[in-house]
């Protein structure tokens, strides 16, 4: 892949990242979230969050369903290739399979090998609604069927931004307690796929694609 990208690390409040324009040239921001935050799609109503769920409640411009932001437990990236870029691709499906072949390239670096970017459309299960990682998106990586790379997609006339999640650790219980009834089983939505390196290691892997 060639041409330049800016790298910026920053950590902070997962809703002020959420809300901050990135500008329209090429990008990787790796933000770290400073406390657990649960992040709405766009188009999810609040109505999903359990009354009293102590955890501050995030909506996203991007689609698609919850995230749960825990510290260190979670790497969040995003992606971000300006109009004109050779890398973007006016067909929205199919935007994001290269940034999936970069994470591919990037997880089998940081000793998860075998990953399988989804090129097709989108995969829905019963929850895939509600719980971002219940389901599976066009560009999005899978190891051994289990969803390792989640990707949602926010586009203007500059610029697309791809909101990448990538998990070390998961806890299908403390997600399905912050969600209201009707709400899934933890056995239900434990389909993640994590990853056994330091946050660190995965951004620089992934950078190191890129470049």
């Amino acid at each position: 892949m060639t041409g330049a990208w800016v790298v910026e690390r920053t950590a902070g409040d997962a809703a002020a990242f959420h809300g901050r324009d990135l500008p329209p040239r090429r990008g990787v921001w790796w933000f770290e979230p400073t406390a657990p935050a649960l992040v709405l799609g766009s188009t999810q109503s609040p109505d999903v969050v359990a009354a009293g769920a102590d955890v501050a409640v995030v909506r996203r411009h991007s689609g698609g369903g919850a995230v749960l932001l825990v510290p260190g437990e979670v790497v969040w990236v995003d992606v971000v290739v300006p109009r004109g870029d050779p890398w973007w691709d006016d067909d929205v499906g199919r935007a994001a399979h290269w940034l999936g072949s970069a994470w591919v390239e990037a997880l089998a670096a940081c000793g998860r090998p075998g990953g399988e970017v989804h090129r097709g459309g989108l995969c829905t299960t019963p929850w895939s609604r509600l719980v971002c990682f219940a389901g599976l998106g066009p560009g999005e990586v899978s190891v051994d069927g289990r969803k390792v790379v989640g990707i949602s997609q926010r586009r203007t006339r500059e610029l697309a931004r791809f909101q990448c999640a990538v998990h070390r650790r998961f806890d299908p219980a403390a997600m399905v307690r912050l969600l209201a009834p009707p709400r899934p089983e933890p056995e239900e939505i434990d389909v993640v796929g994590t990853v056994d390196a330091a946050a660190a290691a995965v951004v620089e892997a992934l950078v190191a694609v890129l470049r």
